[in-house]
């Protein structure tokens, strides 16, 4: 039977998460991190690491904790709440994962234990220009003249979180024809032929091109087998995917409360403009939203966590969440007014990011796709 109560280890949790981000990384944090080259405070990352949150989705064989989607759901809802600002999604969610998943065990034993204590930072170098976020977007390739001894890799990255403060960045490369013809490639990002170039986005987050010419690596930093990494990569997507639509669920939620503080307190014609039908019912459907997004989203981490598919689940849960939180935060600057688009406001901090998420990762048409392929061959 579908349960969607926490427990009371998870309730704490996520009582520690909020508390650790109340004092390291409040909104002025937030602020003083935007488009920061590095992007994130070493204080804050020392602090989740000594909590073992670092580590938290990791393996307990190699330094994690071994917890559950659900311990992830807790801890990302409290992250997009906080909009805290730090590496945690691309090193020990999606760079972790995929070592999790396909790396040696050499690899394994190298860079999970690291990952999980801080000491390293891995981020996907993943969209390239005029590519989408399918196998045939990848066209920077990685050949080979000694049987596969070695390797050269040469292309355009963009959207690469952290890339700066990154101790390797894992590169899709494509190795032949085919689809999915694609490895992983683990890339010191100051190795030479590597450039990095900061982007400056509609988040004000810490994203990089990087450029790719003719950068040499050896075979032992190719993540597992030779022609296995998309499979890896589509295996990182439904975690991936259920935690991106909590960090959502957590910003619009943090985002509402805002949104309903300001219409108790802002007053015109004598009275609160809460008072006004427009703006409660307004608030009225946002809330409504809100309630099914992290419905829909607990489910998926709890069908996760109990080995149920989520092929339809996992999707779904970040292209509604994401669509909530853009809609919540528009919802609560119209309320706010003129003030909602001013830098003095945190409204529009929120506002920025959920457009951002919506487009990052895996786009909503992408989602589209996934979720009607399931719907259709179902």
């Amino acid at each position: 039977m579908l349960d969607l109560a926490f427990t009371e280890e998870q309730d704490m949790l996520r009582e520690v998460v909020r508390s650790l981000l109340a004092e390291h990384a409040p909104l002025t944090v937030v602020r003083e991190m935007e488009d920061d080259p590095v992007g994130y405070p070493a204080d804050l990352w020392k602090r989740l690491a000594a909590l073992d949150l670092l580590g938290l989705l990791l393996p307990e064989a190699h330094g994690g904790s071994g917890m559950s989607l659900l311990e992830g759901v807790v801890l990302y809802e409290e992250l997009g709440r906080a909009l805290a600002p730090t590496p945690h999604f691309p090193s020990c969610v999606a760079s972790g994962t995929a070592l999790a998943v396909g790396g040696t065990d050499a690899q394994q034993a190298e860079w999970l234990p690291r990952i999980a204590a801080g000491e390293a930072v891995l981020t996907p170098a993943w969209v390239e220009p005029d590519g989408g976020h399918g196998p045939r977007g990848v066209q920077t390739c990685a050949t080979t003249a000694d049987g596969g001894a070695t390797y050269t890799i040469s292309g355009v990255k963009r959207h690469v979180a952290f890339a700066a403060a990154a101790t390797r960045l894992v590169v899709l490369a494509r190795t032949g024809d085919r689809d999915d013809d694609i490895d992983l490639f683990l890339v010191d990002p100051h190795a030479t032929g590597v450039t990095l170039t900061q982007q400056h986005t509609i988040a004000s987050d810490t994203q990089y091109r990087v450029d790719l010419d003719g950068v040499q690596i050896t075979a032992a930093d190719r993540i597992g087998g030779a022609g296995t990494g998309w499979s890896t990569w589509t295996s990182v997507r439904d975690d991936a995917l259920i935690l991106l639509g909590a960090w959502a669920v957590g910003a619009a939620d943090q985002t509402q409360a805002l949104a309903v503080q300001y219409a108790k307190d802002r007053e015109q014609f004598g009275k609160p403009i809460g008072a006004f039908q427009s703006i409660a019912h307004y608030l009225a459907d946002r809330q409504a939203e809100i309630d099914g997004a992290r419905t829909l989203v607990h489910e998926a981490a709890w069908a996760r966590s109990t080995g149920r598919p989520v092929a339809r689940l996992a999707p779904m849960a970040k292209l509604f969440a994401c669509q909530v939180a853009r809609q919540v935060t528009a919802t609560a600057q119209q309320i706010y007014g003129g003030n909602g688009f001013t830098l003095d406001y945190d409204v529009q901090l929120y506002f920025r990011r959920a457009k951002a998420l919506q487009l990052s990762w895996w786009s909503d048409r992408d989602l589209e796709e996934l979720i009607a392929a399931d719907v259709l061959d179902g």
